[in-house]
């Protein structure tokens, strides 16, 4: 029986990756002195290296066979043409419509087979964004005691946090016209931190939850909401609610007056929601021109995603820099790191992004994945993790792929600190494709005058076996619209990703376990709750709490 043409392509990868010397990087520069020529590629404002990894000419020629075998391009097709490409929850991806003029045409797909346009809704949702935003900023919408108001403090979490706090962390400055904080875990230490920083009489408040049920949000909803009630009463308090939801009953039993709830669709998914109204804090925090700015960026990027060929498909490209690792040598872990502080929570975000989207381990057709799916994230900006992780990085057992994030221009007048940071980032990438061999060592300790007998005791722990793959994305600076390119081009990874695993990269079935059972054990650790039927680890456990909480006494 012949194999199938996707077979095939998996087949032939495979049996490149297996290649004697296959991961080898060193030797391709030493073959070819063009190899960053023909293995970086720039759209809009971002240049895409991937000349430090193990890709040669044979092996982008056998990664785009498998995209093209798995059908990528007319993937995304479909999902730009709003069929429900989320097939588990039948459901539209249409985030690209979120920064899209409505000209752009964009529709959803509904469950009775007929489509559903979805522009005029967008522009009037960021319409009614901005009305709000400049009327807060120009001092036309005051808090209930008549004071401007200062701060914007955002309740959410998953997507309707890490976004916004990414973005926010990005761009925000002295001079911005208001100071953005978020409040995600259930843990009220997470509050008791922000609280002392906040006057509730200047203070807003976004509840970000599309159902107005999630349970951490809504903790800490009602905890916010005690708060400003202690000091502006009841009517007050409700002069500095907004929700970001759908659900307009739970809204309003929750006091949000009608006019400050700002809602999207089903087929914004939380980790692509920050351009949604999900993102009012950004633009509260921000600058409505900031918004503006990040949401045509995305655009700028969405576009050179739905027209560039294969070939120079930066988004594709990434992705399939990301099977050559996964799937041809297994390395499933994977490093972000960001040479710039503002970008520090842009790994988070990722980890997100990523990892939510791409630990599945059924095809859309319901049949186990024949191969690994999404790597483990971590990262931290540099260079801050040179001193933290990068030790496994270079010397580690198993290599660990990393994407460098370098901006050519900063923002701030520190010219010397930024030619270091630089300096670093370039040097930790080149470290690592390089690595130090034995004989390099040698010479350099024996230069330096160490004893011959101490140079071949410490020679194994200084050797370097170089040859780490590393992906290095370069910006000329970072703001508000190279940010939204940068953000949407992680994004079509992801995308790129699902369609070549042939998993659903739109839903999170996972997360929803975790949830259903902590509903049963909350009443147990009530005061009058009893231990019901868990796992003998989760009973014993249930009942130490008790027991050191004292309801059992």
């Amino acid at each position: 029986m012949m194999p199938s043409p996707r077979d095939a392509a998996w087949s032939r990868l495979a049996a490149l990756a297996q290649r004697p010397g296959a991961a080898a990087i060193g030797s391709l520069f030493s073959r070819d002195a063009d190899r960053f020529e023909k293995f970086h590629w720039q759209a809009c404002d971002i240049l895409l290296d991937l000349s430090k990894t193990a890709i040669d000419d044979a092996a982008m020629q056998a990664l785009q066979d498998v995209a093209k075998a798995m059908e990528v391009l007319p993937d995304r097709d479909a999902m730009a043409a709003g069929e429900q490409v989320n097939n588990t929850e039948r459901r539209a991806v249409l985030h690209m419509a979120l920064r899209a003029p409505a000209t752009a045409g964009f529709q959803a797909r509904r469950n009775d087979g007929g489509f559903e346009p979805v522009g005029e809704e967008v522009e009037q949702t960021l319409a009614a964004m901005e009305q709000f935003v400049r009327a807060v900023h120009a001092g036309d919408i005051r808090s209930s005691t008549g004071e401007t108001f200062t701060d914007v403090i955002n309740i959410g979490i998953g997507g309707s946090d890490l976004g916004p706090f990414m973005a926010t962390r990005a761009l925000w400055h002295e001079a911005s016209p208001m100071r953005p904080l978020y409040l995600a875990n259930a843990d009220a230490h997470n509050w008791e931190l922000i609280r002392p920083r906040l006057n509730p009489a200047r203070t807003l408040v976004l509840i970000a939850s599309k159902t107005f049920t999630t349970a951490e949000t809504m903790a800490n909803a009602r905890v916010v909401r005690g708060w400003l009630e202690q000091t502006l009463g009841n009517d007050g308090m409700r002069q500095h609610l907004v929700a970001l939801s759908t659900n307009h009953k739970a809204t309003a039993e929750f006091g949000v007056p009608a006019d400050r709830v700002f809602g999207f669709k089903d087929w914004v998914g939380g980790r692509f929601s920050l351009w949604s109204a999900i993102g009012l804090s950004i633009a509260l925090g921000c600058g409505w021109d900031d918004f503006e700015q990040l949401l045509a960026g995305a655009r700028a990027m969405d576009e050179h995603f739905l027209e560039a060929p294969a070939e120079r498909n930066l988004p594709l490209l990434l992705a399939l820099t990301t099977v050559w690792h996964v799937n041809g040598f297994g390395f499933d872990n994977h490093a972000i790191l960001p040479y710039d502080h503002r970008l520090s929570r842009f790994p988070a975000h990722l980890q997100q992004l990523e990892m939510e989207s791409l630990g599945k381990r059924t095809t859309r057709g319901g049949q186990p994945v024949p191969r690994l799916t999404g790597p483990v994230l971590f990262g931290e900006p540099g260079t801050n993790a040179q001193h933290s992780f990068m030790q496994l990085l270079h010397q580690g057992t198993t290599p660990v792929p990393a994407d460098f994030v370098l901006i050519a221009n900063p923002s701030h007048p520190y010219a010397a600190n930024h030619r270091l940071l630089l300096a670093n980032g370039l040097a930790q990438a080149e470290a690592l494709l390089r690595g130090r061999s034995a004989d390099e060592v040698r010479a350099e300790m024996t230069a330096a005058g160490t004893a011959p007998d101490e140079v071949e005791r410490l020679l194994p722990h200084r050797v370097f076996p170089g040859d780490r793959p590393s992906t290095t994305l370069l910006l000329p600076r970072l703001d508000a619209h190279t940010l939204g390119q940068l953000v949407a081009l992680y994004e079509h990874k992801v995308f790129c990703l699902g369609a070549l695993w042939d998993i659903d990269a739109f839903d999170q079935w996972g997360v929803e376990l975790g949830k259903q059972l902590s509903t049963s054990i909350l009443p147990e650790l009530m005061p009058e709750g009893r231990v019901g039927a868990h796992d003998s680890s989760t009973v014993g456990l249930i009942g130490l709490i008790r027991a050191w909480q004292g309801l059992d006494d």
